[in-house]
C-alpha cells in the first residue's frame, strides 16, 4: 500500500535523528545510508547502526539491505511488511515488535530477543535464528523454509499453519509451543525439549526427533511416516499405535503405556539440508 508523502516523510526524520543519535559519522553517509524511493515510497535502508536505540519507531515497509544492525533496541517497533535482505541483527532485541508480513533472505538474528513479538504472515528463507528467544512469538501462517533455529527458546510460541521445510530447531526448547497443522517435512528437533507441544494435524513425515522430549505432547492426527524418534521420550503423549507404527523408533524411545516402538532396520533417515539463501543484492 502506498504510504502519503507527509507522513513518510515524517518517519523518516523520526530515522535519521535516531540513528544520528546512536552514530556521530552517520552524517556523512559513510556508515549508514537512508533513501527515499520515488516509486514505492518506501525507505530503503543500509550500512550501520550497530546498538541503535529505535524504540517504538515506525519502520512498516521498510528495506533492510545488507544493513549491520546488530546490539539495536527496536522494543515495540514496527516493520510490518518490511524487507530484511542479508543484513545482520544479531542480540538486538524485537521484544513487543511488530515484524507480521515481513520478507527475509538470509538475515541473522542470532541470540536476538522476539518475546511477544508478531511474525505472523512472515516468509523467511535461510534465516538463523540461532538461540534466539521466541517466547510467546506468533510465527503463524508463515513460510519458514530452511530457517535455523537451532537451540531457539519456543516457549509458548505459535507456528500453527507454517510451512516449515527442513528447519533446523536442534536443542530447540520451551513448553507449549504450538505447531499445529504446520508442514514440518525434513525438519530436525534432535535434542530438542519440548514438553506440551502441540502437533495435532501437522505433516511430520521424514522429521527428526532423535534423542527429542516430547512429554505429554499433543501428536492427534499428525502424519508420522518415517519419523525418526529414536531415543526420543513421549511419555504421557497423544498419539496412536497406527502413527507409532509409521515411524522409526529403537530401545531407548519412551511411549505411553500400551504401545510399541516400531524398529527399523538400517540407520536412521538423515533430514535434508535446507535449501542455500539466495544472494542479497550487492
Amino acid at each position: 500500500m502506498i504510504r502519503s508523502i507527509d507522513p513518510l516523510r515524517a518517519s523518516l526524520a523520526a530515522l535519521i535523528g535516531a540513528a544520528a543519535a546512536c552514530l556521530p559519522s552517520i552524517a556523512s553517509a559513510e556508515s549508514i545510508y537512508w533513501d527515499e524511493r520515488q516509486v514505492a515510497r518506501m525507505v530503503s535502508i543500509g550500512g550501520s547502526c550497530q546498538g541503535c536505540e529505535l524504540s517504538g519507531r515506525n519502520l512498516a515497509g521498510s528495506t533492510f539491505t545488507n544493513a549491520r544492525f546488530s546490539g539495536a533496541t527496536l522494543v515495540g517497533a514496527s516493520l510490518r511488511g518490511s524487507e530484511l535482505v542479508g543484513s545482520d541483527f544479531s542480540g538486538s532485541n524485537f521484544t513487543r515488535a511488530d515484524l507480521s508480513g515481513v520478507g527475509i533472505v538470509g538475515a541473522n538474528f542470532t541470540g536476538a530477543q522476539f518475546v511477544n513479538a508478531n511474525l505472523s504472515g512472515s516468509e523467511a528463507m535461510g534465516a538463523t535464528f540461532l538461540s534466539a528467544n521466541l517466547t510467546g512469538a506468533d510465527l503463524s501462517d508463515s513460510e519458514l523454509v530452511g530457517v535455523n533455529l537451532r537451540g531457539a527458546i519456543v516457549g509458548n510460541s505459535d507456528f500453527s499453519d507454517s510451512q516449515m521445510f527442513s528447519a533446523d530447531m536442534r536443542g530447540a526448547s520451551g513448553a507449549n509451543a504450538d505447531f499445529f497443522d504446520s508442514s514440518l517435512i525434513g525438519a530436525n528437533f534432535s535434542g530438542a525439549s519440548l514438553p506440551r507441544a502441540n502437533f495435532q494435524d501437522a505433516q511430520l513425515t521424514g522429521v527428526s526427533f532423535q534423542g527429542a522430549s516430547l512429554r505429554g505432547a499433543n501428536l492427534r492426527d499428525a502424519d508420522m511416516r518415517r519419523a525418526n524418534i529414536r531415543g526420543a521420550d513421549l511419555a504421557g503423549a497423544t498419539v496412536t499405535q497406527g502413527q507409532i507404527s509409521r515411524a522409526c523408533g529403537d530401545g531407548g524411545t519412551v511411549l505411553p503405556r500400551g504401545l510399541r516402538v516400531n524398529v527399523c532396520s538400517g540407520s536412521a533417515p538423515t533430514p535434508p539440508r535446507p535449501p542455500r539463501p539466495p544472494r542479497p543484492p550487492r
